[in-house]
């Protein structure tokens, strides 16, 4: 099995957000780990598969809400839906853990809660103390906040182990070396 790890953000990031979100990518793909975002090619979405395939690293995989958007060009598996922002359950549900690269969009919103919910764990990149505070009150334990992709990725290594032990050691085994 491998480790999925959903970033999540809006169409219409800011810059700062795409940064954030490119960066991620290029570090999760540099772990070997899988990429999942919305699939389409714009924003955090784009961005984040985008820094995956730029360091020519792991598979990119676009969970889309219709066949009429736009598929990301670096986006490896995109899978079409139908099912609009229900798809948003989808995103969460494969994740591993979900990463959000700016809080400005409903859907990014929903996606956060619909982790909370599902029990996924939450990292918020780059969160204004508002939005921190509201989402920690929501998820509790479940929702972290960090400055940086770098910060992020140090969180989902610190946290593998917990992961590992929720799905079995043998469900994760190809992924020994990122526990110690």
């Amino acid at each position: 099995m491998y480790v999925i790890v959903g970033v999540m953000g809006p169409a219409n990031a800011r810059k700062k957000d795409l940064e954030n979100a490119r960066l991620l990518g290029e570090l999760i793909a540099r772990r070997g780990w899988v990429v999942l975002t919305g699939g389409r090619d714009v924003g955090v979405m784009d961005a984040a598969c985008e820094g995956a395939k730029r360091v020519g690293g792991s598979l990119t995989v676009g969970i889309l809400p219709t066949a009429k958007d736009r598929v990301s060009r670096y986006v490896d598996v995109p899978i079409i839906t139908e099912m609009g922002s229900g798809r948003n359950n989808i995103n969460v549900l494969t994740s591993h853990v979900v990463v959000v690269c700016g809080l400005t969009g409903a859907g990014t919103v929903s996606e956060v809660a619909l982790a909370v919910k599902a029990g996924r764990p939450v990292i918020l990149v780059g969160a204004s103390a508002e939005e921190e505070a509201f989402f920690r009150k929501l998820g509790k334990r479940l929702v972290s906040a960090v400055d940086s992709p770098e910060e992020a990725i140090a969180l989902i290594m610190k946290r593998l182990g917990t992961l590992r032990d929720r799905l079995g050691t043998a469900s994760m085994s190809g992924y020994d070396g990122l526990y110690t």
